[in-house]
């Protein structure tokens, strides 16, 4: 099986990372169907597909008729498929961000192809009209992580960090860094230390703060969608804490790709000008647009339910790790911020990911996606996997969460001798 390496951030959840995952790096195409795949890779491709039953949600390896289907089904409920298809940001691309600003509460949006762009652009603009270079963000952001350093290599922007910590900065943290800067970048959630989001006091604070230095405040939100539960608070009314917001498309709703940037007017149509620099405005964008939409009136409306079930899902996991008497494990948060959480379990990513094949394989049902070793992140021995509960994880009670954990964690013994 996969060795376990680290993929670069691609979508929502445990979904994202490796083998059949968007942006797994699958290859070029072999001309066999395989699309260029290792035989692994296809090997837990057809495991997953094969399963009647999934508890980690996500994509399964969709082929493009599937895909294009599915697309069809979904989207006259959104959008009139009579209409013209867009140029340069016309038409349908026009509607996504009229909506996506109405559903944001903000004046204006802008789409974008790609989350990375739109907030290289976003930074790119507040460096511009706060007059500094610097950007305050934390170490773990997508920033950091997953943009090989775009800011800096792109932008000619340098990073600060008020904290190291797992968690978002706090206001002192912000009041006390030693240096000026002109923007904070706050992602929300934190997906690298497990998806985890403050209080909403506590970020009320921490912008005030920000504010108080004189510094604009840039939410990452790709995942703000799934935020509201927590927060306890509408999306407008996130939204309106910062000067800026990225959310991305597919990101939490299952869209192809894209992203947008939403804010004032004066400023979302500085980051068009930028977005056309850069190389984002494309001719065409009406399939992502088209599952963008399609996202927004389904998905949207059901992520506070799958956050709740997300909890449910966690309490067993946890529960059933205990009963194994397992040497350590974890499962982070215990109580979930979002829909999306962390499990960590010490053995070899290659041990758990052929036995998850296996369970898959023999029982037509699939616990856990993919385990990975994450990169500078925990002690040696340790591997993670990222649970993303969607439509798939709602029939799944507690008991049965347990006894799958227990028929997963016999063939992890079996496997690993």
């Amino acid at each position: 099986m996969e060795t376990g390496t680290r993929k670069p951030d691609a979508g929502a959840g445990a979904a994202e990372q490796g083998p059949g995952g968007a942006g797994s790096g699958s290859g070029a195409g072999s001309g066999d169907g395989s699309g260029g795949r290792s035989a692994e890779r296809v090997r837990l491709i057809a495991a997953w597909r094969g399963s009647e039953r999934m508890l980690a949600d996500g994509p399964s390896g969709v082929t493009v008729r599937e895909r294009l289907d599915r697309l069809l089904a979904d989207a006259p409920a959104s959008y009139d498929l009579d209409n013209w298809t867009d140029t340069y940001g016309d038409g349908i691309v026009s509607e996504l961000e009229r909506r996506t600003a109405e559903v944001l509460g903000t004046e204006a949006a802008a789409f974008f192809p790609t989350g990375t762009m739109a907030q290289q652009v976003a930074l790119r603009c507040w460096a511009g009209r706060t007059g500094s270079g610097t950007v305050a963000g934390h170490p773990l952001s997508h920033l950091e992580v997953h943009e090989r350093d775009a800011y800096a290599v792109v932008s000619g922007l340098r990073m600060v960090h008020p904290t190291r910590a797992p968690r978002l900065p706090t206001a002192a943290e912000i009041r006390d860094l030693d240096e000026p800067f002109g923007a904070l970048a706050v992602e929300l959630p934190l997906r690298e230390a497990g998806f985890v989001l403050p209080q909403w006091a506590d970020l009320e604070a921490t912008v005030a703060a920000a504010r108080d230095r004189d510094a604009v405040v840039h939410f990452d939100g790709a995942r703000l969608w799934e935020c509201t539960p927590h927060f306890g608070r509408s999306l407008p009314e996130i939204a309106a804490l910062a000067d800026s917001v990225y959310v991305s498309f597919y990101k939490s709703l299952g869209g192809i790709s894209g992203a947008a940037l939403a804010g004032p007017e004066d400023f979302v149509e500085e980051a068009r000008a930028w977005r056309h620099r850069y190389g984002g405005q494309l001719f065409q964008q009406w399939p992502a647009a088209l599952a963008a939409l399609t996202g927004l009136d389904r998905v949207l409306p059901r992520l506070p339910e799958y956050v709740a079930h997300a909890k449910v899902v966690a309490r067993a996991l946890g529960d059933g790790l205990a009963e194994a008497g397992l040497p350590w494990s974890r499962v982070h948060p215990a109580t979930p911020h979002t829909h999306e959480f962390q499990v960590w379990l010490p053995y070899p990513p290659e041990v758990l990911n052929e036995a998850g094949v296996r369970m898959a394989e023999e029982t037509r049902t699939t616990l856990f996606r993919y385990w990975f070793t994450p990169d500078g992140a925990g002690p040696p021995g340790l591997s993670l996997t990222e649970m993303a509960i969607g439509a798939s994880s709602l029939e799944w009670t507690p008991k049965e969460v347990r006894a799958a954990l227990a028929e997963f964690l016999a063939r992890v013994r079996e496997v690993g001798g």
